[in-house]
């Protein structure tokens, strides 16, 4: 396992009136060494998506998972011609039921909202469900210091032994790093970044 230095990321707002937990997981990503027709899902932060990094980076098969629909739609006004190489997903993460696999899950942001344990597990069994043996799992959550609250709901602070517990035995973390995630007021947040390998038998496809 590697610890990456610590960054300081900035908040992005995007001109949408709402303030997202997106650090920048770019260096995560890469490590993740995806060929460009490797399928990529990102869950819970549409209105500020890597999306459009991903596609100048050449990746073609992209899916977009959020349960606010006017954040899809303000994103499929973003990726404007880009939008064919794209599916949007209007769904709460938990309710997900993936028809295929993908060789990366990308969360920069909803883990950190499970406080309840069964929830917590019920999003690692979509995760199973959804990515691909060997696949990579990228997650962003609240670090040790950061906030008790966001957007005025709990949330769960994680360092980076207590986080790959929850994904139990199959997912070995491989790097992680602690960043600042920085509001627009210029109130500053602990964000833990971290990517897991998933080691798992093959079985077929899902129907």
């Amino acid at each position: 396992m590697r610890e990456s230095g610590r960054t300081h990321v900035e908040l992005d707002h995007e001109g949408t009136g709402r303030e997202s937990l997106a650090p920048d997981s770019s260096h995560l990503v890469r490590a993740c060494a995806l060929r460009p027709e490797d399928p990529i899902i990102d869950v819970g932060e549409a209105r500020s998506s890597p999306v459009l990094a991903w596609l100048a980076a050449g990746h073609r098969d992209i899916t977009v998972l959020d349960d606010s629909l006017d954040a899809l739609e303000a994103l499929r006004e973003r990726l404007g011609r880009g939008a064919g190489a794209v599916t949007l997903i209007h769904a709460k993460v938990l309710d997900f039921r993936p028809h295929r696999r993908y060789a990366l899950w990308h969360d920069r942001g909803v883990f950190h909202h499970l406080v309840h344990p069964d929830d917590r597990q019920l999003y690692v069994e979509v995760v199973q469900q959804a990515l691909r043996p060997e696949g990579s799992l990228v997650v962003t959550t609240f670090g040790p210091e950061g906030p008790e609250e966001f957007r005025g709901a709990p949330v769960v602070r994680y360092n980076a032994r207590t986080l790959q517990p929850e994904f139990g035995s199959q997912f070995e973390l491989e790097e992680h790093s602690l960043g600042m995630y920085r509001l627009t007021s210029g109130e500053g947040h602990q964000v833990l970044s971290c990517r897991f390998r998933r080691h798992a038998p093959r079985w077929p496809a899902v129907a």
